[in-house]
C-alpha cells in the first residue's frame, strides 16, 4: 500500500490547531499532502455570544501544530482564521493557493456548541451556532468547489455529530446545526459528482479533545450538579466500548476518504461513536 497516497494534494483544514482538525491535518500530512490550518484564537477579537462553548488554541499551539505538519516532509502553513468572516476565509483560501498553487481537499472541523434550551434562546447565541457550524462550512466550501470542479478532482470532509440525527434539550442549535451541515454536504455531493469531486460528514460521538471534555464539564457542573470529571468518567463506562473516541480515528477516516479508491463515497454521514447513539 502505498502510504504517500496523496503526495501532491494540497489540503486545508478548519479549526486545525487543536482537536479533530489537528488530527485530520496531521493524517492528510503522514500521507504526502502539503496543509494549511486555520484556527479562531485566544487572542482574537471576534465577539463571543454569551453562553457559547468554544475552544480557541493559543498562537503557540498554532504554530506547534504548523511543525507537526512540516515534521512529515510536507510544506505547511498556518493562519488566524474567523469561518464567520467572509474577508477572513477567503484570506486563507488565496493563501494556501498561494502556497501550494491549489486546493484539493477541505476539512471542516471549525465549531462551537451552547447548553440552552429553546425556551428563552437568545437569537445571538442561535445564530452565533449556526453561523460557525453551518455558515462556516457553507463559505469554505464555495470558496473551494469551483477549483476542483474544474480540476476533476476533490474531497471535501465536513465534521457534523451524532447530534445531527438525535436529539438533546439544551442542545437545539447544536443539534440543529449539525444536521444542516449533513444536508448542505448531501447537495454538494451531488454538484461534484461529474467531476469525481466527494463530499462526506464525520458524525462523531463524544471525542476526547479539549473541546469535547470541556463539554462534558460544562454539561455537568451546571445541569447536573456534578464534576466534570464524574461525567466523563460515566460517558466511557456507559459507552459500548467503555471509552471516548480518539481525535486519531477521526483524522484516519478523513485520510481514507481521500484515496482515489474512495471516491465512491459521497454524500454519506458515517457516524464513528464506538457503538453509542449520542
Amino acid at each position: 500500500m502505498d502510504l504517500k497516497y496523496l503526495k501532491g494534494r494540497a489540503a486545508i483544514v478548519t479549526g486545525g490547531a487543536s482537536g479533530m482538525g489537528r488530527a485530520m491535518a496531521l493524517a492528510f500530512a503522514e500521507h504526502g499532502a502539503d496543509v494549511a490550518i486555520g484556527s479562531l484564537l485566544s487572542k482574537s477579537s471576534s465577539q463571543k455570544a454569551e453562553g457559547e462553548l468554544v475552544n480557541r488554541p493559543g498562537e503557540e499551539e498554532l504554530e506547534r501544530t504548523r511543525k507537526e505538519i512540516e515534521a512529515f516532509g510536507v510544506k505547511a502553513v498556518a493562519v488566524e482564521l474567523d469561518v464567520c468572516d467572509l474577508e477572513s476565509v477567503r484570506n486563507f483560501y488565496k493563501t494556501a493557493v498561494e502556497a501550494f498553487g491549489k486546493v484539493d481537499i477541505l476539512a471542516n472541523a471549525a465549531g462551537i456548541t451552547a447548553e440552552h434550551p429553546t425556551s428563552g434562546h437568545s437569537d445571538a447565541l442561535w445564530n452565533k451556532v449556526m453561523d460557525v457550524n453551518m455558515n462556516g462550512v457553507f463559505r469554505m466550501t464555495r470558496e473551494v468547489l469551483p477549483g476542483m470542479i474544474e480540476r476533476g478532482w476533490g474531497r471535501i470532509i465536513s465534521i457534523a455529530s451524532t447530534a445531527a440525527s438525535v436529539g438533546a434539550p439544551y442542545s437545539p442549535a447544536y443539534c440543529a446545526s449539525k444536521a444542516a451541515v449533513c444536508g448542505f454536504t448531501r447537495a454538494v455531493a451531488q454538484e461534484g459528482a461529474e467531476a469525481l469531486v466527494t463530499a462526506n460528514t464525520i458524525s462523531p460521538g463524544w471525542v476526547e479533545t479539549t473541546f469535547g471534555t470541556e463539554w462534558l464539564s460544562d454539561v455537568a457542573e451546571k445541569q447536573m450538579n456534578k464534576k466534570g470529571e464524574e461525567l466523563i468518567a460515566e460517558e466511557k463506562a456507559n459507552n459500548p466500548q467503555k471509552r471516548m473516541i480518539q481525535p486519531v480515528e477521526i483524522g484516519a477516516l478523513a485520510a481514507y476518504l481521500c484515496r482515489d479508491e474512495a471516491v465512491g463515497v459521497t454524500g454519506q454521514d458515517i457516524t464513528v461513536s464506538a457503538g453509542s447513539v449520542w
